[in-house]
This record gives structure tokens, sequence and C-alpha cells, in this order.
């Protein structure tokens, strides 16, 4: 069930692509930031140092993630996704209580100084068209190999590209003397990265306590009919862990059946499954039919 060599390739090589916009854009705008004095800026500054911590986490979940099962890990390593997650959402969320605590003081104290240059947009544009490159690779790869690591990363990303756009809106703002835009906008920025930290702690959350992933039981259930051998099945359970699902379940088959015939229908279940769910491991059970 392990990823092939190729997938985990592609999978490291977005990653480490992420790594260095991040670094990029970190240190692009804290020296704008700190040149300028924006806290719009510098909030994104501390955003995109948030998303570089994101993207080191989970360039070492997916490498470690993709690690096959061993003798101490049976059900392999894709949990260490989840755990990157739940990380990237504590992350977030301190960063935004910083955000909103500076915002609130200089909206309280009035010290709401900003040098807007040609430099505070540049770094801000730039950051809107790198976000927007990188988001779409992210979700692209993660699509393909049902990567939750790698959508959180793409999710940063993205959230970056409305956040940036509201931070350009206060420098436009600050530009024609209206300085309380910068804070304002930082402030929004923050409920913006909190709505996401939301989400991201919730999927994760969920998938480090078993619960079932949403459409998961469905799916699972009208394979499992369309296969006329099976008279009866119940007890089906899915869990997900990393980018790998798990689903057990007992089928029904005829009870004049040898061991041999019931086994090859359980087989036949399995394959029916996986060949329409990315990376799940099934384990059937086979009964005789009660009548």
């Amino acid at each position: 069930m392990a990823f092939s060599e190729t997938a985990s390739k592609e999978k490291k090589s977005i990653t480490l692509t992420s790594v260095i916009a991040a670094v990029f854009l970190t240190g692009f705008k804290l020296i704008i930031g700190f040149l300028t004095g924006s806290l719009g800026i510098l909030s994104e500054a501390l955003h995109s140092a948030l998303d570089l911590v994101a993207a080191v986490i989970t360039f070492f979940a997916v490498k470690f993630s993709d690690t096959p099962p061993d003798e101490d890990h049976n059900f392999g390593h894709g949990k260490i996704e989840n755990y990157s997650a739940l990380i990237e959402t504590l992350l977030l969320v301190i960063t935004c209580i910083w955000i909103i605590y500076e915002a609130v003081r200089r909206l309280v104290t009035h010290e709401v100084k900003i040098e807007v240059t040609v430099w505070s947009f540049i770094v801000i544009v730039s950051s809107i068209v790198i976000d927007f490159s990188r988001s779409r690779a992210l979700y692209r790869v993660a699509k393909k190999h049902d990567s939750q690591a790698l959508e959180a990363d793409a999710l940063h990303f993205s959230t970056d590209i409305w956040s940036s756009s509201v931070v350009l809106i206060g420098l436009i703002g600050a530009a024609f003397n209206f300085h309380y835009a910068d804070p304002i906008a930082a402030l929004i920025v923050a409920m913006i990265v909190l709505s996401v930290s939301y989400r991201l702690g919730k999927r994760s959350f969920d998938a480090l306590v078993d619960r079932a992933p949403q459409g998961l039981h469905e799916r699972v259930e009208a394979i499992v009919k369309e296969i006329s051998e099976v008279k009866q099945f119940h007890d089906i359970k899915v869990r997900e862990s990393g980018p790998n699902k798990f689903v057990d379940l007992n089928i029904h088959v005829d009870k004049s059946m040898t061991i041999q015939q019931a086994h090859e229908i359980s087989h036949m279940v399995e394959q029916a499954i996986s060949g329409k769910i990315k990376n799940v491991k099934v384990m059937v059970h086979a009964e005789p039919e009660s009548h």
C-alpha cells in the first residue's frame, strides 16, 4: 500500500519548492515591512514565516509518512501527515493572536505611521503571484496523491493570496493618507487565517480520532451492492491515516460455497473497492448466508 517511488519523489519535490518559495517571501516581506513600518506587510511576513515552518513540517511529514508499515507501525506512518496539519493549525492560531494584539494596539494608540513606497506594492504583488503558482501546484499533487499534508500546505499558500490582497488594499488606503487601513487590513488577515485554522484543525483532529471520512462509507456501500455474489454485507468500518484509507466489512455468501470460492469473492470485493478508491487497504470477512 506504500506509495510508489515516483509518487514519493513528486511529493517531496513539490514540498521542497514550497520551502524555497516561503524562504524568499518571508525574507522579502520582513525587509520591506521593517523599512516601511507597515503592520500589514509585517503580518504578511509572519504569515509567510508560518508558511515556511509549515512547508518544512510538510516536507518531513511527506517523507516519513510514505515509509512502509513495519513491526512497530502495522498500519503504516500516514498519521504523521495528520499530526503535521494539527501543528500547522496551532502555529496559525498563535500568529493570529499576535496580529490581532498589535493591530488593536496601533488603532487604540494611533501609532499608524507608514511609509508607503513602490517596494511595498512590489513585495505584495510578487507574493500574490508566487502564492497563486504554489497553491495550484500543491493542490494538483495533493489531489493526485490524496495527501492531506500537501492539501494543508496548499491551503496556507492560497490563504496568503487573499490576505495579501487585503494588505494591498490597506497600502492603497495608506497611500491616500488613510493610515488606519493598514491595521484594519491586518485584522482582516487574522480573521481569514483563523477561519483556515478552524478547517485545518477540525480535519486533522477528525483523522487523529479515527472519525469516518465523509462520504467514504457510502462509496463502499455503493461498490459492494454492485457485486451480485455478495448476498448481504454489514459492519462497514472506515478510517483514514494521512493519505491512506482503511476499510473493514463483513459479507455473506452462498453457504454451499467452498472456502476457496468464498475467498475468491472476498478478493473480488477488495479489488472492486481498491479499483475505485485511491490508497485504500481493504479487509473482508466472509460468512455463510443465513436464511
